[in-house]
């Protein structure tokens, strides 16, 4: 096999294909990037077995065949070469020789036979929006799911597509993240769970463009992502997802419309005089046209306030700031709508068309 690249369309491929190389696994060839270029393009894989990444590179193929490299020190040498054309050759004993400009790199190969290629998914169950709404969406959610796997539902989101919306809910037993998505065209119903690993590794891949597209397609088993020449497999994980909808309620006792940037502003401020590990919350007092952030700790003590508009019952309760901090971060939106029952029940910061909705449950303290 001799092949020729530019360091750009090189370094691009292997940055995209690392993604899922296994930080740690028995089976040696896993710990490989499969260079395929058996026909008459170059393909780049490497897989997991939970999550699989296929891209194709632009190259020259002077000579067909393929080889699977060592993921780590590949990518550690493509990135260090200068930037210039690389050449990649390979012997009978998959021994690859790496040229560029004046350096030579060789390296021991192995068969691309052994590799685990990605499975075959069928291509029934589909929708399409593009790679920036997915991006968003995956970024606006995905700090809601836990990072152990206690419970392995919460360290995936629900992909649940309704009378062509997508809902993603993602969830840690704090909090509950859920966008909806309007989608073109008649998509089918679909239920399912993706790991968060996957769509954490996809948010980084996918461009923000408004204009590009992604296919995702869905099986009982498997999700694939399809987006400017790469497909992103992921095994779902099994299992029913929690009953979100008895967790929402429409009712509230206290409604506050307040300046997203003013609240998210002094709720950092506050957060400078916690700990970490001291589990101190933020306490919120609304009164009317006023809403209060107060914290006191071993550091010292904030009281801060923001005029609001207000309706319904005066409240004084208690959040972890950071929760409040995630959901606040992520919405666009230049205010927001917050609403409360008590300072036992969760709140909610929702918009009208409920495009967004951010559950979060208060922490007691003592007045």
């Amino acid at each position: 096999m001799k092949l020729i690249f530019t360091k750009s369309s090189l370094n691009k491929a292997v940055g995209i294909v690392m993604k899922a190389v296994p930080t740690r696994t028995t089976m040696s060839i896993l710990e490989c990037i499969l260079i395929d270029a058996s026909t008459n393009e170059i393909k780049f894989t490497a897989n997991d077995m939970e999550l699989g990444i296929e891209t194709i590179v632009e190259g020259e193929i002077i000579e067909k065949g393929k080889v699977a490299i060592d993921a780590k020190i590949f990518s550690e040498i493509v990135r260090k070469l200068p930037d210039n054309d690389i050449t990649i050759e390979t012997d009978d004993n998959y021994t690859s020789t790496i040229t560029c400009e004046k350096s030579k790199f060789n390296i021991a190969g192995k068969s691309g036979d052994d590799f685990s290629y990605l499975p075959v998914i069928i291509k029934e169950k589909s929708i399409s929006l593009s790679q920036f709404t997915l991006k968003e969406t995956i970024n606006q959610t995905i700090f809601c799911t836990s990072p152990n796997d206690n419970n392995k539902m919460m360290t995936g989101e629900l992909f649940e597509v309704k009378d062509n919306v997508l809902k993603v809910v993602g969830l840690d037993g704090h909090r509950i993240a859920i966008r909806n998505i309007n989608l073109s065209g008649n998509a089918d119903d679909v239920k399912v769970v993706v790991p968060g690993k996957t769509l954490n590794e996809i948010s980084k891949i996918l461009s923000s463009d408004a204009e590009s597209v992604v296919n995702i397609y869905f099986t009982n088993n498997h999700i694939l992502f399809e987006f400017d020449n790469t497909m992103v497999v992921s095994r779902l994980i099994e299992g029913e997802y929690f009953k979100i909808n008895q967790m929402l309620s429409s009712d509230y006792e206290t409604k506050v419309v307040i300046n997203k940037k003013e609240f998210l502003d002094s709720i950092d401020r506050a957060n400078l005089l916690i700990r970490e590990g001291d589990k101190k919350p933020i306490i919120i007092n609304i009164t009317d046209g006023s809403l209060e952030v107060k914290v006191q700790s071993a550091i010292g003590s904030l009281n801060e306030d923001i005029d609001i508009n207000k309706e319904g019952k005066d409240i004084m309760i208690g959040f972890n700031p950071k929760f409040l901090i995630d959901a606040l971060r992520v919405i666009d939106d230049e205010t927001v709508d917050i609403y409360l029952v008590n300072p036992k029940a969760p709140c909610f910061i929702r918009d009208k068309e409920e495009n967004y909705i951010y559950l979060i449950l208060p922490v007691n303290f003592s007045a």
